[in-house]
């Protein structure tokens, strides 16, 4: 950023692609924009899409409050395989015919996964353990015990049946993994199952309809034209009291 350039204080809302990290669009930022202090309000992986809250400047100090938002997602669980992701950028582990499993079947089986419920976060996650983050541990093969977190589902809905596919979006409690919804569905209708698509739609009153894309942002090329796009601190505050 040159001297000439406005300082910039504030949140980002990006539509994250696939196959990009949430790190990645942070350095792009900064890099792209030359802003020292940018960091993002909760990790989305890389074959997720949608929402990602970036804080800018002065407003990293509002991060842990603005990662304390509950979420919402869109998604889509395919039964009959795990994998040692619990999602479709992983290794299947194991394969299940899938049964004819009818909808009250599949609505019975989500049904147990409302309200709160413990959950066992995932090797593969940037939980530490000892310093050192999970999925480093599981890229050399280990498998550590994990303790069981406590987490919401507020509501969900089924969009489409169309096995072995089902589409579903909820609204959950941060520190949760869609991920492991999915891995815990699929065994508790008896054939596994994963996670092949995820989009996070909002968190707390921040909608992805707000949101620029990556390509918007390259054609940008100064913090100037960028400022349109950043609410400032105080239209922060004012949001999330919506």
């Amino acid at each position: 950023m040159n001297e000439s350039s406005p300082a910039l204080d504030g949140l980002l809302l990006v539509n994250k692609p696939q196959k990009c990290t949430s790190h990645d669009v942070v350095d792009f930022v900064r890099r792209h924009f030359q802003i020292k202090k940018v960091g993002h309000c909760g990790t989305l992986d890389p074959m997720a899409t949608g929402l990602l809250m970036l804080v800018i400047g002065k407003a990293t100090k509002v991060q842990d409050l603005l990662m304390s938002e509950d979420k919402e997602y869109s998604g889509t669980l395919t039964l009959g395989q795990n994998t040692d992701t619990q999602d479709a950028d992983g290794v299947v582990i194991e394969s299940k015919t899938v049964p004819e499993l009818s909808p009250e079947q599949i609505e019975t089986a989500f049904a147990k996964f409302k309200g709160d419920f413990y959950q066992i976060p995932p090797m593969v996650s940037a939980l530490k353990k000892d310093g050192v983050p999970l999925y480093k541990l599981a890229r050399q093969g280990k498998t550590v015990e994990r303790e069981p977190r406590l987490v919401h589902v507020y509501s969900y809905k089924l969009s489409t049946i169309a096995l072995p596919a089902i589409d579903f979006s909820l609204k959950c409690s941060k520190g949760f993994y869609v991920r492991t919804y999915c891995y815990d569905i699929g065994q508790d209708l008896g054939c596994g199952g994963h996670l092949s698509r995820l989009e996070r739609t909002r968190s707390g009153n921040f909608s992805l309809s707000q949101s620029v894309t990556l390509p918007e942002l390259e054609t940008m090329n100064s913090t100037a034209e960028l400022q349109s796009r950043v609410l400032s601190l105080a239209e922060i505050s004012r949001i999330r009291r919506q």
